[in-house]
């Protein structure tokens, strides 16, 4: 069984549905604090580190195998809380990370929060400085995207992203850094490769708990936690 760590409860419809098409055998739990996001954004990722950790300990404590964190603002506190864990923490956009540095030295991120491109540029750095190639990263936040995330409009959410990768030059990959951006690669018109981490990051988050060794007492998919309302709060 594979738990996600979600930050918005949009995410698990989207991520029961990759499994269905990709990942039929494997067992979800998905585990939805909004509140996580909010916190850090007010107060910087680290102050959630408590607060992932516990629920990294239930996760394990309900039968997952490996956890996924498909929130890129909070993406680095899972992974460095993983040491207690017990089990393999991955962060759900590492391996779109490794794929933007493997199309490429020039690499721009989109996203629709700021609190996230920071974030994904040291993400793509590290990924970078592991493969030993080199990597100019720009950051490109899409100004009005959010608050159309937040209203619930996901049509206009999708096209302006969407817009915004249509005007970028000079790159040789373009990196959408929220899960909640992937469906605009179906929209933009961008002539280079549009990478988004929700079905690399499942796979991913598969793979880990398929090698960890014993088997995991069965759980349905569902969510728990404290969702919120579903366009308040996500990435």
């Amino acid at each position: 069984m594979l738990a996600l760590l979600h930050t918005s409860p949009v995410h698990v419809p989207v991520f029961d549905a990759l499994r269905d098409e990709a990942h039929p055998g494997l067992e979800l739990r998905h585990h939805v604090d909004a509140e996580l996001l909010e916190r850090a954004r007010r107060e910087g990722p680290e102050a959630v580190t408590d607060a992932v950790r516990a629920v990294l300990r239930q996760a394990v404590a309900e039968g997952a195998r490996a956890v996924l964190c498909t929130c890129s603002t909070i993406g680095g506190v899972a992974e460095a809380a993983a040491d207690g864990a017990g089990v393999p923490v991955l962060r759900v956009d590492r391996p779109m990370a490794a794929a933007a540095v493997a199309a490429g030295p020039r690499v721009v991120v989109l996203a629709a929060l700021d609190s996230t491109l920071a974030p994904t540029a040291a993400l793509i750095g590290e990924e970078a400085r592991r493969s030993g190639r080199p990597v100019e990263v720009r950051t490109l936040l899409v100004d009005g995207a959010w608050p159309l995330f937040e209203r619930g409009d996901t049509e206009g959410y999708l096209r302006l992203v969407a817009e915004a990768a249509d005007v970028v030059s000079d790159a040789d990959a373009i990196v959408l850094a929220q899960a909640s951006m992937a469906p605009a690669r179906e929209l933009t018109r961008a002539t280079v490769p549009v990478l988004a981490s929700p079905a690399p990051g499942l796979a991913a988050g598969a793979a880990a708990a398929l090698r960890v060794q014993g088997s995991p007492t069965p759980l349905s998919s569902g969510a728990v936690g404290h969702p919120g309302p579903a366009v308040h709060a996500g990435e």
